[in-house]
């Protein structure tokens, strides 16, 4: 059995708050340097070109990449042979989040009720977490800071088994298109399906955890994936909703098996700043 302390995973969370927010990981800048480089619109060219030194800026100034800092989503996949000492798990997560947007100088955006005076939290607080047991010793922490603009432009359907193959890509599809600019593309697309109501909107944000424009292990979705990203990029939605050839970089697809008398989907849409980190205990 792994004891690991409480504090430590505060510490860690913080340090992983404040990496997101000014470190864009490195397979997201390659994947923008290379679309930057297909782009033919005068307009998408400086939009990439002015994406490209908010990269630079933010990683030498120490300053977040965007002033939407999001809400903090962390995954866990917990060890089932590890003992958590000193403290409570969720609030150790808290405390993390609370630290790293005050020491990060991270805008605080999180209302503590939706509905009546959506009276601002001022820590960024609570984090959203979602917990995994597996096999082994070991906690991985994965931060996902999910900014407003894209969040808002998810959707979820729950078509029928008829709708097939063809209705989850034009949902897809459709998705992109009506978000337009409002996510501020180029895009990750991340797809779920399958599943149930609740499962597929989380198979959708994990897909935006995996390695910028990794394919799909399996050689059918790997498939679905690089056709859909050419469709949603012969929209001519462009950078920015300016205009162009590049309105995505990647699209990720996740699956889960469902019930015979459902086809769930859900899209999430990631910015260009696909902001996320991620450290094992």
């Amino acid at each position: 059995m792994k004891e690991i302390p409480a504090p430590l995973i505060t510490d860690t969370v913080e340090q992983l708050c404040l990496k997101a927010a000014f470190d864009l990981p490195a397979g997201v800048e390659s994947l923008l340097r290379e679309k930057a480089a297909q782009e033919e619109s005068a307009f998408g060219q400086y939009a990439f070109d002015q994406i490209m030194k908010n990269i630079d800026c933010a990683r030498s100034e120490q300053l977040a990449l965007c002033q939407d800092t999001g809400t903090a989503i962390v995954f866990a996949e917990v060890g089932q042979d590890v003992h958590i000492t000193g403290g409570d798990f969720s609030e150790a997560v808290h405390e993390g989040v609370r630290r790293g947007y005050e020491r990060g100088y991270l805008r605080k955006s999180i209302c503590g009720d939706p509905l009546f005076d959506r009276k601002n939290t001022g820590d960024n607080t609570p984090a959203v977490i979602h917990c995994e047991i597996v096999p082994g010793d070991a906690l991985r922490l994965s931060l996902l800071p999910k900014g407003g603009g894209s969040e808002n432009m998810g959707r979820l359907a729950m078509l029928v088994p008829s709708a097939g193959l063809a209705g989850v890509k034009a949902f897809v599809l459709e998705t992109v298109t009506l978000a337009g600019g409002n996510p501020c593309p180029p895009v990750i697309v991340g797809v779920g399906v399958g599943g149930t109501m609740d499962q597929v909107a989380l198979l959708a944000k994990r897909a935006l955890t995996r390695s910028a424009g990794g394919a799909n292990p399996d050689p059918r979705y790997a498939a679905l994936e690089a056709e859909w990203l050419a469709a949603v990029n012969a929209t001519g939605i462009g950078p920015q909703g300016l205009g162009g050839r590049v309105t995505a970089l990647a699209v990720h697809i996740e699956y889960r098996p469902t019930h015979i008398t459902q086809l769930p989907v859900a899209v999430c849409l990631n910015c260009h700043a696909a902001r996320f980190a991620e450290a094992v205990l």
